[in-house]
Formats: structure tokens, C-alpha cells, sequence
């Protein structure tokens, strides 16, 4: 990396959703094969890290999503075994409430189905896991680990950037 290249993770939201001792992930076709994640997805441009969570949420499970708080921050790094691409995320993980599903909404690209897992079955498909922090996120939630909402702080030249004179 040049001197002036400046380095940047690549920045991710995911949803812990929990009901009845159940945790609601996602299959996913990845270039690395078929593999379970939570309902996960990038940061967009102008957008603030709870309007991706709620967008990713439904975009990939096709119900909405009610963020209640968030569990944590995260990175991680990975290699593409196939393209060498080297990436580290830095993963913000919300758990909250998901709705009914929304009929006819049809589940994101790659997303072949949702499915709801409990713990014990999760620990056990470690292997199929897209990245070590899908359960770290999970085991975190477990135990107690809670922020609040507004501890993530989105000024509002986000939305309408300042420009100086």
C-alpha cells in the first residue's frame, strides 16, 4: 500500500434476531460455497449504520426489522482462497425484533433461504459459518451484551454534507 493510499475495511451491519431460543439466519450462495450468516449487508454511501441494518434485514429474510439495540462492534479479516482478495470488516451487530413475512417480497440476491437455528445447531455448523463472527455476535447477545441505539452518533451533514468556504 503507497504512503497516500489510505486503508479502509470494509464496513458491514448485521441483525441478531432471536425467537423462542431460535436464531434467524441466512443461506447464501458465496464464492466460497453455500454458507449460513446472520441477515448481514454493507454500509451505503449517506446512509447511517441502523438504516442498513433494517434495509439488510428485509432485503435478505423478506420480514422487517426493529433494531432494539446494538450487541457490538467487530472486525474480522479474510482471504479469498479462490481471487487472494485480502478484506477486513468491521462488522456493527444490532439485535432486535423481525415482523411477518412480507408476501411476495422476494429475498436478495444469493440469498437461497432463511432459516431458524438454536444455539446448540449453530456451535455445531461452525464450518459453514461466512465469518467467525456469526456466532461471536450471537454468543455476545447471549450474554447480556447490549449498547444503546444512540451510541452510534450520525451528525446530519451525512444526509447533507457540508461544505466548507
Amino acid at each position: 500500500m503507497s504512503k497516500k493510499e489510505r486503508w479502509k475495511p470494509s464496513v458491514t451491519v448485521a441483525a441478531v434476531i432471536e425467537e423462542g431460543g431460535r436464531f434467524l439466519l441466512v443461506e447464501e450462495q458465496t464464492p466460497e460455497g453455500l454458507q449460513l450468516n446472520n441477515p448481514a449487508g454493507h454500509l451505503d454511501p449517506g446512509g447511517s449504520p441502523l438504516q442498513a441494518v433494517v434495509r439488510e434485514a428485509l432485503e435478505e429474510t423478506a420480514r422487517p426489522f426493529e433494531a432494539e439495540a446494538m450487541v457490538g462492534i467487530y472486525m474480522a479479516r479474510f482471504v479469498r482462497p479462490a481471487s487472494q482478495e485480502d478484506v477486513t470488516y468491521l462488522r456493527i451487530a444490532f439485535c432486535g425484533r423481525v415482523g411477518a413475512e412480507v408476501p411476495g417480497l422476494q429475498l436478495d440476491h444469493g440469498i437461497l433461504r432463511t432459516l431458524w437455528m438454536t444455539i446448540d445447531e449453530l456451535r455445531a455448523s461452525v464450518e459453514r459459518h461466512r465469518s467467525p463472527l456469526v456466532l461471536q455476535c450471537i454468543e455476545d447477545y447471549l450474554a447480556g451484551k447490549r449498547l444503546p441505539l444512540n451510541a452510534i452518533v450520525v451528525d446530519p451533514s451525512l444526509y447533507a454534507p457540508r461544505i466548507k468556504a
